[in-house]
């Protein structure tokens, strides 16, 4: 989930570019020589350096209209009343408040900007005539200053929108990039986990019964030199599927390999082969089938993993221990896997470790369940698988 912060307006303001600075500062300037050409005429020196100095002062001050919006267009705006040249400054701080687009601080300065002209036009114009004709340049001018006002908000406000929509999504563009790396980031997670339950459910099995069989023919002196080559055989066998199975892995992290998910896999039918080869490696195993019919093939391969890792758990926690394998159930009731050890003597459990959470996350997948405990000193593993998945 991601927390939606509340965003201030100055969060849209983008820091303007030397070229955005001075163009700006041009247009301000233009409006300024504008007005200042129409009404200079018979103006004193006086009165002309008034004009230049709170002219030249406004057009400073708006510099930091950004950091200080209210206080900047106050005093500008206020400038305009006595400068005809200060009129620039105060239109682009009013433009720039007006992108912030918030009405309790636009409706105060866009009134005292009105009343900013009202007041040049009634005392610093000297250029406008009087009677009739001053009284009807006065309700133009009036109309035209309202016209301008609500036209520079507007300009304003339409800015403000646009960077906020810009802001916003560009925003969104990097929430989706962050949620897509995220779900990249799981998406290689997921994988890892599961090519290292592969790697576990695999060679976990065969090198264990390649461990127990080299094991046992150190100490095996009454094997004839052709029962020795036939051990070792099937020693050598077991470390070639061992290597081929790592292969198969290994390409899939270089990228270049078979999915262990769409290369080969055991199924159903090939348990019973799991267990013929555990005994011919010379484990004492019962092995009990009684599910009707054939299960699915995905159910089947995790049955297969299930008996995999109770075969391994009982060759490395307690060799020469009888094994009970026991398969139960049918299509309305799913299936019912369980495999029975005694403790071996070197281990007050067996493992507990990286092979049962990896079958548990692969049970859990397949929507069964997986347990395991201790009863006296027989280690019960027990799986329920559902018939489909």
């Amino acid at each position: 989930m991601y927390a939606v912060q509340q965003r201030s307006p100055d969060d849209y303001q983008p820091r303007l570019s030397v070229w955005g600075h001075v163009w700006r500062y041009l247009a301000a300037l233009g409006i300024s020589a504008l007005g200042l050409s129409s009404s200079v005429g018979g103006w004193p020196d006086w009165r002309l350096a008034l004009d230049l100095v709170l002219g030249v002062g406004s057009l400073v001050l708006v510099f930091w209209r950004r950091r200080w919006p209210l206080t900047v267009v106050t005093v500008v705006t206020v400038a305009s009343a006595f400068s005809i040249l200060a009129a620039g400054a105060s239109a682009l701080a009013l433009v720039s408040l007006a992108t912030r687009r918030r009405w309790r601080e636009i409706i105060p300065m866009s009134l005292l900007s009105f009343v900013a002209g009202m007041f040049w036009l009634a005392v610093m114009d000297t250029a406008t005539p009087s009677g009739p004709t001053g009284f009807a340049l006065w309700g133009i001018n009036v109309g035209v200053s309202v016209a301008v006002i609500a036209a520079m908000v507007a300009w304003g406000m339409y800015i403000g929108s646009r960077r906020e929509l810009i802001a916003t999504l560009r925003l969104r563009a990097e929430t989706a990039e962050a949620e897509q790396a995220l779900r990249v980031s799981q998406a290689r997670e997921t994988e890892r986990r599961r090519i290292a339950r592969e790697m576990h459910d695999v060679l976990a099995h065969r090198i264990s019964h390649i461990s127990m069989q080299a094991g046992a023919l150190a100490y095996r002196e009454d094997l004839s030199a052709d029962e020795i080559r036939g051990q070792v055989a099937t020693i050598r066998d077991g470390a070639h599927r061992a290597l081929d199975d790592l292969r198969t892995v290994l390409g899939v992290l270089r990228g270049n390999g078979e999915d262990p998910e769409t290369a080969p896999q055991p199924t159903y039918a090939d348990i019973g082969r799991l267990v013929e080869e555990a005994r011919t490696g010379g484990m004492n195993i019962t092995f009990e089938d009684d599910v009707e019919g054939s299960p699915p093939e995905a159910v089947g391969r995790s049955i297969y993993r299930v008996v995999q890792e109770g075969i391994t758990n009982s060759r490395k926690h307690a060799p020469g221990a009888l094994l009970q394998v026991a398969l139960r159930g049918s299509e309305e009731h799913g299936i019912d896997v369980e495999l029975r050890n005694r403790l071996g003597f070197d281990s007050n459990t067996p493992g507990a470790g990286l092979g049962l959470v990896g079958l548990t996350e692969r049970v859990d997948l397949a929507g069964g369940r997986l347990a395991h405990r201790t009863e006296k000193d027989v280690f019960i593993l027990e799986a329920w698988l559902p018939w489909g998945q």
